[in-house]
């Protein structure tokens, strides 16, 4: 861990099961609360749909965490909320945990990191808003879904040891998934509402927030360079877990998400792009579109 003190990388890693359950206790109260407001169909409810749907997408960000175990110092809890994270956003936790570690192995490598595999960023208005809408990304998700429950995996990074539990993972979600829909057709709509609907608004903001991570970044090696740090407020670090310190994570990926602002304190002064708020990058980002 470069730039680094051995005493203050042992600061910096300490994992703590108090600061991630606290920090749960918030996002989650948030989700609840809101879904609350929509299934009670109190005044005004429609208007709570998309900041549920934000909340919802942001728990992208805890299973995220938990793929490098740092949400909490027990094991148990990281594999657990990655798990749950998994149905509520349809993302299978343990393909994810695979799919996640490549991208940092090789990250913003044109030729190997998976994030950009048939995914490039947007360099025009078409695919801008292509990118950010749900329609290719409701679909991917659910082809991920599949491929997996049918062991169709052709991806280099997934191991062949991995192949048997991951299949058995998207198999478990489909079937979870298959009950949802059952119970929906024929007992209440309900999950449309307070689910569905929320998580097909919410997509978009969170393709958003991931642009930042590394578009327009250098496809280099040096982890201060091909990713961005977004400074922001409280309540979006809050959503997505401190992780608009993006570089920061990279370097550290050992650094559990309520230490990463110390992180920023140590290495600000060796990044090459911290952009100030999500409105500035997306002003900057869309500048040259055409």
């Amino acid at each position: 861990m470069a730039l680094l003190s051995p005493q203050s990388r042992a600061d910096l890693t300490t994992l703590s099961d108090r600061a991630g359950l606290v920090h749960l206790a918030k996002h989650a109260s948030i989700i609840v609360v809101l879904m609350g407001y929509v299934a009670a169909g109190l005044p005004l409810w429609w208007a709570a749909i998309l900041p549920l749907g934000i909340a919802l997408v942001f728990l992208f960000t805890l299973q995220h965490e938990c793929t490098h175990q740092t949400p909490f110092k027990s094991i148990w809890l990281n594999e657990l909320s990655g798990h749950i994270c998994a149905i509520l956003i349809l993302q299978p936790f343990l393909w994810f945990r695979v799919f996640h570690m490549a991208h940092h192995r090789h990250t913003n490598d044109p030729a190997k990191d998976p994030e950009l595999a048939g995914d490039a960023k947007p360099e025009n208005w078409a695919a801008f808003a292509w990118h950010l809408g749900t329609l290719g990304y409701w679909a991917t998700k659910l082809g991920t879904l599949w491929d997996n429950a049918c062991g169709s995996f052709d991806q280099t990074y997934v191991s062949p040891r991995a192949h048997a539990r991951l299949r058995t993972e998207s198999r478990l979600l489909i079937a979870l998934y298959t009950a949802a829909t059952l119970f929906t057709l024929t007992v209440s709509p309900i999950l449309i509402w307070i689910w569905i609907l929320p998580l097909t608004l919410g997509f978009p903001v969170l393709r958003l927030y991931l642009l930042a991570e590394h578009g327009r970044c250098p496809q280099v090696a040096n982890m201060f360079e091909n990713s961005r740090t977004t400074l922001t407020n409280r309540m979006v670090k809050l959503l997505t877990w401190n992780m608009p310190y993006h570089a920061e994570h990279h370097a550290y990926p050992n650094v559990p998400f309520h230490k990463l602002p110390d992180a920023h304190a140590v290495a600000a002064r060796h990044l090459t792009d911290i952009t100030n708020g999500y409105v500035a990058f997306t002003k900057a980002y869309t500048a040259p579109l055409k």
